[in-house]
């Protein structure tokens, strides 16, 4: 007898039943960092190549990959510092000065005042964020976002989290 077992297809249909959403990025300061606005801070940044540490959630992840095209296209050099879990304990105290997180990972820090957003990642402004620019207003042509699957309920009318 064979431990493989063939199961007749799903009665759903698997296109309707998941909702797309999309997680727009932050550039995000921790809250020592003295820099008022992303053009000073990109001003900054060059001026102290090599010296600003970027968080991502590991090599090869979205803000990893966010924050590589950020440095390309302003030739700032950001050391990369990959973290397994969470970086917000390090951005907090200041350890970790730069990172490129999805928005509803640091959105309450952000409004509680405890982290600064210098810009989305998006081409628009996010509708979760509405007064942080774009990354673009600072550096022509950046963009950077990332975009999920949620399983859902066909029918299912609740929102989804933060949606841009």
């Amino acid at each position: 007898m064979s431990a493989v077992q063939i199961r007749p297809p799903l009665p759903t249909n698997q296109a309707l039943s998941f909702t797309g959403f999309s997680f727009f990025a932050l550039f995000l300061l921790s809250p020592q960092e003295s820099v008022a606005i992303a053009c000073a801070a990109v001003r900054d940044a060059q001026a102290n190549s090599g010296k600003i540490n970027m968080a991502s959630a590991g090599n090869g992840s979205a803000s990893h990959l966010a924050g590589e095209l950020f440095k390309m296209m302003t030739g700032v050099d950001l050391v990369h510092v990959p973290y397994r879990g969470s970086f917000l304990p390090d951005l907090l105290g200041g350890q970790i000065q730069v990172v490129f997180p999805p928005i509803p990972t640091v959105i309450g820090y952000i409004r509680a005042g405890k982290l600064r957003a210098l810009a989305v990642t998006s081409a628009a402004r996010s509708e979760a964020l509405p007064d942080i620019p774009t990354a673009v207003e600072t550096v022509p042509g950046y963009e950077a976002s990332a975009w999920y699957r949620q399983p859902q309920v066909v029918g299912n009318q609740r929102s989804l989290p933060l949606a841009s």
